[in-house]
């Protein structure tokens, strides 16, 4: 396991001033920023970002792609995050879909499929998680049974973040019993609008609406959006989550919030405060160069899922703490309708960490992966 220092290129520094020049553009002055994946869904913002080829930029420049390097997108990726811009109609699609298809799709999927998602046009949920299966993926029961020209889908899917605005998600689902419980699994690219298929909103604490709960009763799904290989769906899934792990949006939540608070607290900083806030951004400088150095290292080639997952575990447990100690040292009444910027994020930011560590793999999980990598690595 290696995390090697590095550095951005003089290059790379021009692209996050211009994405800079570009959010300061875009943004109004009374911009209100999300908290990472909390940003709104803004269709027009996402054209827009594609115009500027900054959607899909990994994608390969045959399929509409820039043809970008994992650094690249990183200091993309970054500077939206930091901004709270609204990013969540095309964030899937770009980081972890788009990726899949290349590695597992057919040639037709990838030319109907990846343009679209580059444009900023073609939006994405996952379709992973199930009641009553915790983090355990491997037992979904959500189930295809094969018919004529394609397969017939019923069962239950949860915390499918915007599956009421977006147009397709990526399903998890066993096409075949097994005794392997890894084995007999597909997946398989549905259409959120299909007959059959119902969406219902799962809302947050402050009644807002992010996750939804999507139910399949005969949902036809034809042959050519079967995603890769029948019965080898435990593997590409696997192979996709590395992408949700070790990128910014992983410490970067609630960036906005800290900022915000030095914003409209720092000319009267005392001791407390001046300490608070510098062991924060300590840590943040120190999580941002684990991440850089394993965006660096999937740039010559490498595949580090261990260190991804640590830079995961790492950075969630930090933004749940940033929120805490913001709370505390503000010593101020939670209020969603408050005056100030700060306020109004922390609230949200109250009732939205929680699920921080639990998105993209759970502590647990992630510990684990580590661990045995690890134990792995000293054989």
């Amino acid at each position: 396991m290696i995390f090697a220092p590095t550095e951005l290129t003089p290059a790379e520094e021009r692209l996050r001033h211009e994405v800079r020049e570009f959010l300061a553009a875009e943004l109004p002055p009374d911009f209100r920023p999300g908290l990472g994946l909390g940003g709104r869904h803004d269709p027009e913002f996402s054209r827009r970002l594609a115009a500027r080829g900054w959607v899909g930029m990994a994608i390969p420049t045959r399929y509409g792609g820039g043809g970008a390097t994992p650094v690249e997108r990183f200091v993309v990726v970054e500077e939206l995050l930091a901004a709270g811009a609204p990013i969540l109609a095309h964030w899937v699609a770009e980081r972890q879909t788009a990726p899949t298809l290349l590695a597992f799709g057919t040639q037709e999927q990838r030319e109907w499929f990846l343009p679209r998602i580059a444009a900023g046009e073609c939006w994405f949920s996952l379709g992973m998680s199930e009641p009553d299966a915790g983090s355990d993926l491997a037992s979904v029961r959500t189930a295809a049974t094969k018919v004529d020209g394609g397969w017939l889908v019923n069962g239950t899917k949860i915390w499918t973040s915007a599956a009421h605005l977006n147009h397709f998600f990526v399903v998890l689902c066993r096409t075949s019993p097994a005794e392997d419980r890894h084995q007999g699994l597909s997946q398989l690219i549905v259409d959120l609008h299909a007959p059959g298929l119902k969406v219902s909103p799962i809302h947050y604490l402050d009644g807002g609406h992010h996750f939804n709960e999507v139910v399949f009763d005969d949902v036809f799904v034809p042959d050519d959006r079967v995603l890769g290989e029948v019965g080898a769906g435990w593997h590409q899934v696997t192979s996709e989550l590395a992408y949700e792990r070790s990128g910014p949006d992983r410490y970067l939540s609630v960036f906005g919030l800290l900022k915000a608070f030095v914003a409209e607290f720092g000319d009267s900083f005392d001791d407390v405060r001046r300490a608070a806030v510098g062991r924060a951004s300590a840590k943040l400088w120190t999580i941002r160069q684990l991440s850089l150095a394993v965006a660096r290292s999937l740039e010559r080639g490498a595949a580090p899922a261990v260190e991804a997952a640590l830079v995961k575990d790492i950075g969630t447990l930090y933004e749940q703490e940033v929120v805490e100690v913001l709370r505390h040292v503000a010593g101020q009444e939670i209020d969603p309708g408050g005056a100030g910027m700060f306020e109004r994020l922390l609230a949200e930011a109250v009732q939205t960490a929680p699920a921080f560590t639990l998105r993209g793999g759970t502590t647990e999980v992630l510990r684990s992966i580590a661990a045995k990598g690890l134990t792995g690595a000293r054989r």
